[in-house]
């Protein structure tokens, strides 16, 4: 269940070092990703994490830090830190600044891995703000190939905007810009089951279903989505979160051979309403918008039209009732991990794996 799998969590960032309020944020983070369906971005992100506070590519207990002031428009260094930790301080400098002036332009560079981007964009939701957030990777090995390329050339670049709703959830969009998440074809690699058509290619650059192709050389690569306006926006997420932020792209600079270091930048627009068109009309236009869009008669086979978001609340009804899957591989690292770091037997719960 998710309360036993935020407790286990915990004890692992604890046993490796990490305070008792890092700890709580990363396994926050993880669980929810779970809950709301992204297992790529879950708790199966944890091996990897503890891998790198142990080599040093993610620093521990570390702190956001203000590098560049300019008021409204700010740039934080993240110094390597726990993602769930330095994004998280991000934006709440980023609200603070854009309560003070209307908007916050903030630039986040050098972080360790920001884990669901929509996580931060909710973040900005409660606070009442709308945020748009674009987002790079670099520190490993290329995974996505541009439009028309037979190799990859950048990573899954995803791309973010949350909306908030008066006494409802938020619209929140959240996505890869490539057609499936790394973490994804991790998972599927995992449970050793092939991917849909049309995902990822080979090293020849010809279609393949076999996640492997991302794990075992010679090297395939994952497509864009969207053909030419996936390849398109995964272009721009690069120059706006590595380029504009000072962050660095994904190069050869920036590539380390055979590393698992995850470095993100992140540039983050947060607006308050009030200092545009002003909370009330934001609000009703919001709700007539969304009431509007959902009031479409579905196609055949479809339930109901979903508005952003919505889906991954459902799974998260779902998955707290009936608890989270975790395939047996992802669990079998879990438990290795866990065990790496000296986590007391007592602290690693038994439960059924997918």
């Amino acid at each position: 269940m998710p309360d036993r799998l935020h407790a286990f969590t915990m004890a692992i960032c604890r046993a490796d070092g990490s305070s008792d309020e890092e700890a709580r944020l990363v396994a926050d983070h993880l669980v929810l990703a779970n809950l709301y369906g992204h297992d790529s971005h879950g708790v199966g992100m944890m091996p990897a994490y503890i891998q790198n506070t142990t080599t040093g590519n993610c620093t521990r207990n570390h702190h956001a830090k203000i590098s560049r002031d300019n008021g409204a428009v700010i740039v934080i260094d993240g110094g390597a830190g726990y993602g769930q930790v330095i994004a998280k301080e991000a934006m709440d400098i980023g609200i603070d600044r854009a309560r003070k002036h209307g908007v916050c332009v903030l630039g986040l560079t050098n972080s360790h891995h920001i884990g669901r981007i929509g996580h931060w964009g909710e973040q900005c939701a409660r606070a009442g703000m709308v945020s748009t957030h674009w987002v790079n990777v670099h520190g490993h090995k290329s995974l996505v190939a541009p439009f028309g390329g037979a190799e990859p050339r950048f990573t899954t670049n995803p791309y973010c905007t949350a909306v908030p709703r008066k006494g409802k959830e938020p619209i929140v969009l959240d996505f890869a810009t490539s057609q499936v998440a790394a973490g994804k074809v991790r998972v599927a690699n995992n449970k050793q089951v092939r991917m849909d058509e049309g995902l990822l290619i080979d090293a020849a650059g010809n279609p393949t279903t076999d996640p492997g192709v991302l794990y075992n050389p010679p090297f395939g690569a994952i497509l864009p989505f969207g053909l030419h306006k996936g390849g398109g926006l995964a272009v721009i997420c690069d120059l706006l979160a590595g380029a504009l932020t000072g962050g660095l792209t994904h190069s050869p600079r920036t590539i380390k051979k055979d590393s698992t270091r995850i470095i993100n930048n992140m540039l983050s627009i947060i607006i308050d309403p009030a200092a545009m068109g002003g909370v009330e009309t934001f609000e009703d236009e919001v709700e007539t918008f969304i009431t509007w869009v959902k009031s479409a008669r579905p196609q055949a086979g479809v339930a109901e039209v979903l508005a952003p978001g919505e889906p991954e609340r459902a799974r998260r009804a779902d998955r707290e009732k009936n608890g989270v899957p975790i395939d047996g591989t992802t669990w079998q690292q879990l438990i290795e991990v866990a065990r790496k770091v000296r986590v007391n037997d007592t602290e690693i719960p038994g439960v059924a794996v997918a």
